[in-house]
């Protein structure tokens, strides 16, 4: 039987186990993405992982949000506290890493102005794409807007809030049909448009819409079946297409299956989801280690890849328990006097990673 459990707030916040395993999915699919990249390889339909990792985070902050009273500035704080500092490291160390071997990090660019700019998500332009010292976190900076909007319409009242959020993030969608090739145009992809569905589907899920287990199933599958049969119909197709409405059928489908036929998680699934950002975010760091290490030991290039990316997994979501982990600890804020830690759930917890 699923559970509820309350927050620190004391609002009552659902266990979905699914939202952690989509995260554990979604995290792996971008390992064995750039892993394939590097080999020339075909997997590049792993990058959509990104969007299903967008769907999820506007899913998770509308849901951990909702019936609490607002508090536009402790949001913030909590984003940057779980952001900011896991995602510094890695760009501190990824830096020292391109300073001491240049070699492993081609068509990278790092300078006092791109290590500045990527350490607060304004990141360098390259070829009309945005491109951090952590070339991954290109994502973060799309994170970082829609949590800047979203804490804007906490402002609103609840009545409000809905159609503000999903209007605002239209409407930032719109201008990148209108605004001119640059920085500003590059925030306004229509991948933004990825929050606004996880907005929708938290909505629905907590307005307590229910789908059979059959048709959630058939959702689910579906997305996976878009990803596969969509790239082979019109690889030109615009992200959002191609890779965004699967995501959002993937996301729909798992949520709702899980709610119609609630299951007991897998420790191992549990625990990648738990650690799914630090992943994400060591993950071509390790693996840039990694591939060192077997070019050394003389690894046959028809194994490297897959080792390569196992290995990846495995010290990535180690590093997860060894620094994330401690610093989310350490940098969370202490809980208001007289209220009671409720159990952590799935869900606080994809909120809090």
């Amino acid at each position: 039987m699923q559970h509820n459990a309350e927050t620190m707030t004391g609002v009552i916040v659902p266990s979905i186990h699914s939202i952690q395993y989509l995260r554990a999915l979604a995290a792996s699919a971008v390992v064995c993405f750039h892993v394939s990249e590097q080999f020339d390889g075909p997997f590049s339909v792993g990058a959509a992982g990104v969007d299903v990792f967008f769907v999820i985070s506007g899913f998770i902050m509308w849901v951990t949000t909702a019936s609490r009273p607002a508090d536009p500035v402790g949001f913030i704080g909590r984003r940057i506290t779980r952001i900011v500092p896991l995602y510094w490291i890695v760009t501190f160390m990824t830096a020292a890493a391109m300073l001491i071997k240049p070699q492993f990090f081609y068509d990278q660019l790092l300078s006092p102005l791109s290590l500045g700019r990527s350490l607060f998500f304004l990141p360098l332009l390259q070829d009309g794409a945005l491109h951090p010292v952590v070339l991954q976190g290109w994502t973060l900076s799309y994170e970082m807007m829609f949590y800047l909007v979203f804490a804007l319409t906490l402002f609103l009242g609840e009545r409000w809030r809905l159609g503000v959020l999903v209007g605002s993030l239209t409407i930032i969608v719109a201008l990148y049909f209108v605004l001119p090739d640059g920085y500003a145009r590059s925030f306004t992809s229509p991948i933004v448009l990825e929050f606004a569905a996880g907005v929708i589907l938290a909505r629905l899920w907590l307005q307590d819409v229910r789908l059979s287990f059959g048709l959630a199933l058939t959702l689910l599958s579906g997305g996976f079946l878009l990803l596969a049969v969509i790239p082979l119909v019109d690889a030109d197709m615009p992200r959002v297409l191609r890779w965004g409405i699967p995501a959002m059928l993937i996301v729909a489908g798992a949520v709702f299956a899980e709610r119609a036929r609630p299951f007991r998680p897998v420790a191992l699934f549990s625990f990648l989801g738990e650690a799914s950002y630090s992943i994400y975010l060591w993950h071509a760091l390790v693996a840039v280690a990694v591939t060192g290490i077997t070019l050394r030991l003389g690894v046959l290039p028809a194994l490297q890849p897959a080792l390569i990316v196992v290995l990846s997994l495995v010290f990535s979501a180690m590093l997860y328990p060894v620094v994330e982990k401690p610093l989310i600890r350490a940098l969370h804020p202490s809980r208001p006097k007289g209220v009671k830690r409720g159990k952590e759930t799935p869900l606080t917890q994809a909120a809090d990673t």
